[in-house]
C-alpha cells in the first residue's frame, strides 16, 4: 500500500472544509472527509491520473477532483514518496493564487 501525507496547509484546509459543512451537516461533512481520504488513497497508487493545470501554477504539481463531490480540488506533488499532498481547495477559490 502506498502512503501519502499532508502539508500543514493541507490539513488546515481539510478542516476548514469539514468544519464550513459540519456546521449544516455532521454526517455530510464526514462523508467529504471520507471521499478526500479515499481520493488521497487512490493517487498514492495511481499518481499520475490527477491533470496538470498549467492555467492555475506552473509548479510541477497535479490536480484531483475529488469524486463523487466534486467540489474540492487536490492538489498534490506526483513525484514526492510518499505522495505529498499541497492543497485541497474548493474550485470557486482563486487557486492560481493561493499556489502562487
Amino acid at each position: 500500500m502506498s502512503e501519502y501525507r499532508f502539508t500543514p496547509q493541507a490539513i488546515d484546509d481539510l478542516f476548514d472544509i469539514w468544519s464550513y459543512i459540519a456546521r449544516d451537516n455532521f454526517e455530510a461533512a464526514n462523508r467529504v472527509e471520507e471521499a478526500i481520504y479515499s481520493s488521497c488513497a487512490f493517487l498514492a497508487e495511481s499518481p499520475l491520473a490527477g491533470r496538470v493545470r498549467e492555467d492555475l501554477t506552473a509548479l510541477p504539481v497535479r490536480f484531483w477532483l475529488v469524486q463523487p463531490f466534486r467540489n474540492c480540488w487536490i492538489v498534490y506533488d506526483p513525484q514526492a514518496k510518499p505522495l505529498q499532498i499541497i492543497r485541497i481547495l474548493h474550485p470557486a477559490r482563486n487557486i492560481a493564487t493561493v499556489l502562487s
